[in-house]
C-alpha cells in the first residue's frame, strides 16, 4: 500500500471527476487514504457513506450522475446499468430519481442488492441540506447475466444496449401479454429496429415469454402493425374473439394521395374498415381533415367504417369485438367467439 497522501492530489481529482464525486474505499485505499482517515470524514459529516463502501466527497445532495456511479461502484468493476434504468438512460423511459437503480453484473458474483440509505448524524450535520434521515441514495437491485459481456456497450457510464435493455424489461412484466407490449411499443414508438430486437431474442433466448416477444415483434415486422394500439386491437379484439386476420395498412387514394387503413376485412369479401384514433397522432388539424377526408371515401366506396380509440380496445375489448362481428355477420361471415369473457357480457354492453 502507499503512504498516506492528501485528498487533493492529480490522481484523486482524476478519479473523482471521472466518477462524478463518488469513490469506494479500495480506491481510497490505493490513493493512500486510511481506514481511519476514511472514518474520520464520515462521521465529521464531510463525507456520506452513500451504499457499503462507497462514499461521496461532499456533504451536499446526490445529483443523478452521483446516485448511478454509486450504484455501479457498489456492484464492482464489471457491473452496468440495466432494466428500468438502462431505460432512462437511453429515454426510452421519464427518469425516476426515487426508484431503486438497477445494475447487472457478470452471472457469479457476489454482489446483492442494497436498500434505500438515508443521511446519518455528524459532527457538522446540523449545517447540511439535506439534513439527517433525508434519502441519500435510493437503492440498488442487482441482476446476474451469463450473457453479460455481449449485452454491454461501451458508453459513460456502462449500460446494456438498446435491445438487451427492452427484452430485459420485457422479461420482467408479470404475463407475456405485457411482456409483449413493451416489445411492441419499443419497435413502433420507441426507434428500436425490430430485426435488433429478434436478433437478441436469438442470439439470447429470454428466460421466459420467448414464443409470444417473437410473436408480438412478428406481427410488427410482417402484419403491418404500427402502433401499440394496433398491437392491441390484432391480440385482445381480433385473436382473442376469433375474428378474421384483417390486412394492414391498406392503401386508399383520397384526394389524389394514398393514404393507409388500420384494419381492412375486405379479403373477407366484407368491405369493413375498423380505424384505430390514437389521439396522439390524430390530434392536429390537418390530420383530423385527413381522417375526416379518408372517412368520407370509404364511405362512398361502400365501406362501412367503425371507429375506436386506446379506451375502447383496452378496457372494452369484448364489447369492441362483438361490434365488429355485428357488422360482419351481416354480410355473413360466422365464426366460434372463443373467447372465456363474452359469455359474462350482459345484453346492453353486447
Amino acid at each position: 500500500m502507499t503512504t498516506a497522501t492528501s485528498d487533493c492530489t492529480p490522481e484523486f481529482q482524476r478519479v473523482l471527476d471521472y466518477q462524478h464525486g463518488i469513490i469506494t474505499a479500495k480506491q481510497l485505499h490505493d490513493l493512500g487514504l486510511s481506514t481511519r482517515q476514511i472514518q474520520h470524514r464520515v462521521e465529521s459529516g464531510q463525507w456520506p457513506a452513500v451504499l457499503h463502501g462507497v462514499y461521496a466527497v461532499t456533504n451536499g445532495p446526490l445529483d443523478r450522475s452521483m446516485t448511478l456511479w454509486a450504484a455501479l461502484l457498489f456492484g464492482g468493476p464489471r457491473a452496468v446499468l440495466s432494466h428500468r434504468t438502462a431505460a432512462e438512460e437511453w429515454a426510452l423511459e421519464s427518469v425516476d430519481a426515487s426508484a431503486s437503480v438497477h445494475v447487472t453484473v457478470p452471472y457469479g458474483l457476489s454482489a446483492e442488492s442494497q436498500a434505500p440509505t438515508y443521511r446519518q448524524a455528524g459532527s457538522r450535520s446540523e449545517r447540511l441540506v439535506p439534513r439527517e434521515g433525508d434519502l441519500l441514495h435510493p437503492g440498488v437491485v442487482v441482476h446476474r447475466s451469463r450473457a453479460h459481456t455481449h449485452i454491454t456497450v461501451p458508453t459513460v457510464p456502462p449500460r446494456t444496449s438498446r435491445a438487451d435493455t427492452i427484452l430485459d424489461l420485457a422479461v420482467s412484466e408479470p404475463s407475456a401479454a405485457t411482456g409483449a407490449r413493451v416489445v411492441v411499443a419499443a419497435a413502433t414508438t420507441g426507434g428500436v429496429p425490430v430485426h435488433d430486437l429478434l436478433r437478441r431474442i436469438e442470439e439470447r433466448p429470454p428466460r421466459r415469454y420467448r414464443r409470444a416477444l417473437t410473436a408480438a415483434l412478428v406481427s410488427v415486422s410482417e402484419g403491418g402493425v404500427q402502433s401499440l394500439l394496433e398491437h392491441r386491437y390484432a391480440a385482445d379484439v381480433e385473436k382473442a374473439h376469433g375474428l378474421p386476420a384483417a390486412r394492414r395498412q391498406s392503401p386508399i387514394l383520397v384526394d389524389d394521395r394514398t393514404l393507409y387503413e388500420d384494419v381492412d376485412y375486405s379479403d373477407t369479401g366484407i368491405p369493413l374498415i375498423v380505424r384505430l384514433d390514437g389521439l396522439r397522432y390524430h390530434s392536429s388539424r390537418v390530420v383530423a381533415l385527413r381522417d375526416r377526408r379518408r372517412g368520407n371515401a370509404a364511405e362512398i366506396a361502400g365501406k362501412p367504417a367503425l371507429v375506436y380509440g386506446w379506451e375502447e380496445v383496452t378496457r372494452r375489448p369484448c364489447v369492441v369485438a362483438a361490434e365488429v362481428r355485428t357488422v360482419l355477420g351481416r354480410g355473413g361471415w360466422s365464426a366460434p367467439n372463443p373467447c372465456p369473457h363474452c359469455a359474462h357480457l350482459s345484453t346492453a354492453e353486447c
